[in-house]
């Protein structure tokens, strides 16, 4: 099974080649966990530093 892809800057998981959050293509398949944010005011959001709705990776290893 292969992991998918996960922006290196916002942990924001990419379904294509740029994130659409960042604008960028600097994307990894080494991630840790993954959450859901429905409200970037929770408290959950606040902790990981997520300001918009989506689903994003927890930890990211920015090598490859």
């Amino acid at each position: 099974m292969v992991k998918e892809k996960v922006c290196s800057t916002c942990r924001r998981f990419v379904y294509g080649n740029v994130c659409p959050a960042c604008k960028i293509s600097k994307l990894t398949r080494n991630w840790q966990g993954s959450v859901v944010i429905l409200n970037p005011d929770s408290e959950i959001a606040q902790t990981l530093g997520i300001s918009a709705p989506g689903r994003y990776a927890i930890s990211v290893s920015k090598l490859g």
